[in-house]
């Protein structure tokens, strides 16, 4: 929607699909979420989760006004997201090294942010 719509309404729009985003970057909100073993197929999509996850953060708060009170929190949690994955992707572990450096890119170039 960021990309079909003004940043006011974009906004709006934000405000009533996404509401609990809090207006205060102090209030804990969308914590990373947690790898237990990144050998594990499974559980190795959870680094892909936290950089996809920062990386639409960033997203949503690009698409906003630069007074919107929400922008703190969504830099915020984004940057919580990327430092819980970045520094993990590695070629340690095949299962999540042979993809998450794509994530990573589109993460760190800041790739249809702009």
């Amino acid at each position: 929607m960021r990309r079909v719509l003004g940043p006011k309404d974009y906004a709006v729009w934000l405000t009533g699909f996404l509401p609990e985003i809090p207006r205060n970057a102090r209030k804990p909100w969308l914590e990373p979420a947690v790898v237990t073993d990144r050998a594990d197929p499974k559980l190795a999509h959870t680094d892909g989760l936290n950089l996809s996850r920062a990386w639409m953060l960033e997203g949503i708060a690009g698409g906003l006004p630069a007074s919107d009170r929400r922008l703190a929190a969504l830099r915020a949690a984004a940057q919580l997201h990327r430092q819980a994955a970045l520094p993990n992707i590695t070629g340690e572990h095949y299962v999540g090294g042979h993809w998450l450096g794509t994530f990573a890119v589109y993460l760190t170039s800041e790739a249809g942010l702009h």
